[in-house]
């Protein structure tokens, strides 16, 4: 038994010292969640409605491609967004048969009336539809902001669902807030669209703009001065290219002027009709458009194979950086609008890290001198065990990056008791078996080895509850949940393993007739 001491001390060594390693400095190695160091607090308000606009105008693009790829003179194919209605008109009454066969491939409309003349139809998106496409909205949304906060690189941030249509994000520590707002809450559609170069701009600022074409704009900031102003461009309505094909957005910077630029790179489908737009219209301007603002529009100077891009802007590195996390993580499929925006102070979250700390010394005394009177020598081992046992907590924290909050500072004041209740197992057991007679060595070996499955089924039961919290928590119930399990782990091993190995240690070293219990 002895010679297990010869591993024992040199792990337990070895794990405490990367424990210690792990956590120090403690005030760098562990993040704290929201409640302990303050942040942002948002509510945001998915615009579903927009998605369902979005959709409708996607459908009306595709039904009408189906009815002119059967060879049909189509009048028009629109989209009235307050009924979610498409009305189709023909050139030819005898087309309809083969307009109906189409619109036969889109089970989501219904048919609702047709035209007296025989030459329209009128088709409406079922409410399941509807329904199901405001749920894909706030689903994905949730995920795009998931993945933009993820690349923002905020420690342990609560992103999740309330209701139909809205969504909580809360980031601990972010001092920043204009900047995270703008990070979170741009919708990111990108899109590239040709210039209308064969009409007057001039002519379309002053109301007629022609049929097919519209009018965006690009903000313009002289450095010197720091004025804004915005130059006007006529595009084409059409969109030739979006972000959906996007594969990579990074950060650049050119060679002449050192100036930020974000390049873009697009998957296979989204290269072939980047070179094919760019062969067809040398010597035209091609513009980008980030949510309807243009940031740059290029003249096209030769095809571009490869799927590669790029965005100027006179960005600082900052905005540059931003607007590629933006892009990585994929567009919003509908506007957010902020219900709420709360920062939450520091002075909070110091005076609840205040009053947690005296609680777990408060807490940790009272323990001690309880296990100490109680169970006399013994107690002091257990004392000792218990104060590793916090070591190691602090040093999982610290590998797993886990936030630290006031729950999870409830958690660690249960694990503390749940050390001490494994360690009053254990020496409860060697009390009845010095009791019936055995001497001091077979009673520690019966006493750990009898004690050891009770100890283990609690700890189980414990370890198991607290893994269905983490995976159906949320924010403050997680931290609560992380606690307890590392706690959970570190206990075991300090009250069996650790705690053994001081007895049999002392065991060794001096011969004892009666044990300190």
């Amino acid at each position: 038994m002895y010679r297990d001491l010869k591993w024992k001390i040199p792990l337990i060594l070895a794990v405490v010292l990367g424990a210690v390693w792990l956590a120090y400095p403690l005030k760098e190695k562990i993040s704290l969640g929201l409640d302990l160091q303050g942040g942002m607090h948002l509510w945001l308000e998915v615009k579903v409605e927009k998605a369902v606009e979005a959709s409708l105008e996607r459908l009306a693009d595709d039904i009408k491609r189906g009815i002119t790829d059967e060879d049909v003179e189509v009048d028009r194919v629109k989209a009235t967004y307050e009924d979610r209605r498409v009305n189709v008109r023909m050139v030819d009454k005898l087309d309809l048969p083969s307009v109906k066969k189409v619109l036969e491939g889109y089970p989501s409309f219904s048919f609702v009336s047709e035209d007296e003349d025989g030459l329209g139809m009128v088709y409406q998106l079922s409410s399941d539809q509807v329904k199901q496409i405001e749920q894909n909205a706030v689903s994905q949304g949730l995920e795009t902001i998931r993945n933009r906060v993820d690349q923002f690189g905020v420690s342990e941030p609560t992103i999740q669902v309330q209701g139909e249509k809205r969504i909580l994000v809360q980031l601990p520590g972010v001092k920043d807030t204009e900047r995270a707002i703008n990070l979170i809450g741009k919708t990111a559609r990108l899109e590239f669209k040709l210039l209308d170069e064969e009409n007057n701009l001039q002519q379309a600022l002053s109301g007629n703009v022609p049929e097919g074409s519209e009018i965006l704009y690009q903000r313009v900031e002289n450095k010197e001065t720091g004025e804004v102003t915005k130059e006007p461009f006529l595009l084409k309505k059409r969109t030739v290219l979006t972000g959906e094909t996007l594969t990579g957005a990074e950060i650049r910077f050119d060679t002449d002027f050192n100036e930020p630029y974000v390049a873009l790179n697009f998957n296979s489908v989204g290269a072939m009709i980047f070179q094919q737009v760019t062969r067809e219209n040398i010597k035209k301007r091609l513009a980008i458009v980030l949510d309807s603002n243009v940031y740059s529009a290029p003249v096209i100077q030769d095809e571009i194979p490869g799927g590669r891009a790029q965005i100027t802007g006179r960005f600082t590195s900052t905005e540059a950086r931003d607007l590629a996390i933006i892009l990585r993580a994929g567009a919003l499929p509908a506007p957010v609008v902020i219900l709420e925006n709360r920062t939450v102070g520091p002075s909070l979250g110091k005076d609840s890290i205040e009053k947690g700390i005296t609680s777990i010394i408060y807490g940790g005394l009272l323990v001690v001198v309880f296990i100490a009177i109680y169970y006399k020598l013994s107690g002091i081992i257990a004392v000792t065990a218990l104060s590793l046992n916090i070591v190691l907590l602090a040093g999982a924290l610290a590998y797993f990056g886990a936030a630290l909050t006031l729950p999870g500072i409830a958690g660690i004041i249960l694990t503390v008791g749940m050390a001490i209740d494994a360690n009053v197992l254990v020496f409860e057991r060697i009390r009845e078996e010095v009791r019936i007679g055995k001497t001091v060595r077979a009673a520690i070996d019966a006493g750990f080895s009898k004690a050891f499955r009770t100890i283990v089924d609690a700890n189980i039961t414990t370890f198991i509850a607290a893994v269905v919290l983490f995976q159906f928590g949320t924010g403050p119930i997680k931290g609560f949940a992380i606690t307890l399990c590392i706690g959970i782990a570190a206990s075991m091993f300090t009250a069996v393993f650790v705690s053994r190995a001081i007895f049999d240690g002392t065991m060794s070293q001096v011969k004892l007739d009666k044990l300190s219990i």
